[in-house]
């Protein structure tokens, strides 16, 4: 069960103590008034980075970041087109994910393959991945977010002030109303969240 978060008086539901979904304008000041940086490629959290293309195609910098897996949320020939083959000189183990960085695309059928490409990287004490898209602000922190939330049991709120910690982050607004129906879903489970074993590979 998750711990009380303090009452809201904007909403009957939240009077209980229980965690509710904020509206996206809540989330997006969340994001707005953090210090976070905008390199490259940052560490938003242990062994988990994101960046954009120049980092993706910057295999040097990835091999000295220890890199094992990276997740590419703009594949395909139109977008950061490197794919497995652009690592196979490396031992890098690569993911990628046809989306588009516009609030008119659904993302969400990717949330959960995304997110257990992330824990299986992660299950090897030196895993480390990279998830970029082409600018490291929208698609890739919306794939990182949706990841905290179903395999480290943080809710929406806290998965962002985590992540905007460490770099500025934007997912567009169709995805950020994506990633608060995940977490109304998720939470909506209350502790019964066993239920997100669907997807699991």
């Amino acid at each position: 069960a998750h711990k009380s978060r303090g009452t809201t008086s904007k909403s009957p539901e939240g009077l209980d103590g229980r965690y509710e979904t904020p509206p996206a304008s809540e989330l997006q000041r969340l994001m707005w008034t953090k210090t976070g940086t905008s390199n490259h490629l940052d560490e938003v959290q242990p062994r988990i980075y994101i960046g954009d293309m120049y980092a993706a195609k910057d295999k040097r910098t990835l091999q000295a970041h220890h890199i094992t897996h990276v997740l590419n949320a703009a594949d395909g020939k139109f977008n950061v087109n490197t794919g497995q083959s652009f690592y196979r000189d490396t031992k890098i183990t690569y993911h990628g994910v046809e989306a588009f960085d516009m609030p008119s695309f659904n993302l969400s059928p990717f949330f959960y393959p995304a997110a257990n490409f992330i824990k299986k990287a992660l299950s090897s004490p030196t895993g480390k991945v990279f998830v970029h898209c082409a600018m490291g602000l929208s698609r890739s922190s919306t794939l990182v977010l949706a990841y905290l939330m179903i395999h480290e049991n943080m809710t929406l709120v806290d998965a962002i002030k985590a992540v905007s910690a460490n770099r500025n982050i934007s997912p567009n607004a169709g995805f950020l109303e994506q990633l608060r129906e995940l977490d109304k879903q998720l939470h909506f489970q209350g502790s019964s969240r066993s239920c997100s074993a669907n997807g699991r590979t």
